[in-house]
């Protein structure tokens, strides 16, 4: 022990004692404080960033132009029958307007069709067929005292028109029918058409045919 070699140390023994007390509290206190270490801050890796590469880039492109590819000319076809049905629809509810404003005016109405210059439109009007024209603004002219009740015309940009085996149908103020039966056609520009076939008692039957190119959705095979 240390304090054997200080027995004839003139402090005494006593104050060697708590000498040793105090270095001895000393040193422990210090081994302690250095024996746990402050913890050293974690350093965060930067996030990394990761690009598209090239390869990646031309597979969507290449996903995205099959798709496009695919889905095109569905909705192409989708987006001209509903165009189809759309003229054929109002075609067929004029028809019977005019069979209407025939037995309303107690006049005899006509459905006229006229064609010019890639447009084409249909007049309700009294008369005859001579008497109106319609030019490629889908305006219509009618001699006096001739009357036009209704116009509808379609131009290039439509993509559809109306074409007729007649020239006009004239709907009788007395008994509703019509001269002479005809047949009406709403037709695309891929070929799909839809028919109205007019007969002499004024009624009309519809359908669709398919040649080529397939029926409009909706209708009867003609």
């Amino acid at each position: 022990h240390p304090k054997d070699g200080c027995k004839n140390h003139p402090l005494g023994e006593a104050q060697i004692d708590a000498l040793f007390y105090s270095l001895c509290i000393h040193s422990t206190t210090r081994v302690h404080m250095h024996s746990t270490p402050f913890p050293s801050p974690r350093l965060s890796r930067p996030a990394i960033q990761r690009g598209v590469t090239l390869i990646e880039t031309s597979v969507v492109s290449a996903i995205a132009a099959v798709a496009v590819s695919t889905v095109t000319p569905g909705f192409s076809s989708f987006i001209e029958n509903r165009r189809i049905d759309s003229v054929a629809t109002n075609l067929h509810a004029d028809i019977q307007f005019v069979r209407q404003e025939a037995v309303l005016r107690n006049l005899p109405v006509r459905l006229s069709f006229y064609n010019a210059d890639q447009s084409s439109c249909y007049v309700a009007h009294t008369g005859n067929h001579a008497d109106c024209s319609c030019d490629i603004s889908g305006l219509a002219t009618c001699a006096a005292p001739v009357m036009a009740i209704k116009t509808v015309a379609f131009s290039a940009t439509d993509q559809v028109a109306v074409q007729a085996n007649v020239k006009s149908i004239l709907f009788d103020p007395l008994h509703g029918t019509s001269t002479p039966a005809g047949t009406l056609k709403v037709v695309a520009k891929s070929g799909r058409a839809v028919h109205h076939v007019v007969n002499v008692m004024g009624r009309v039957r519809s359908c669709s045919p398919q040649t080529s190119t397939t029926a409009v959705p909706g209708y009867r095979a003609c």
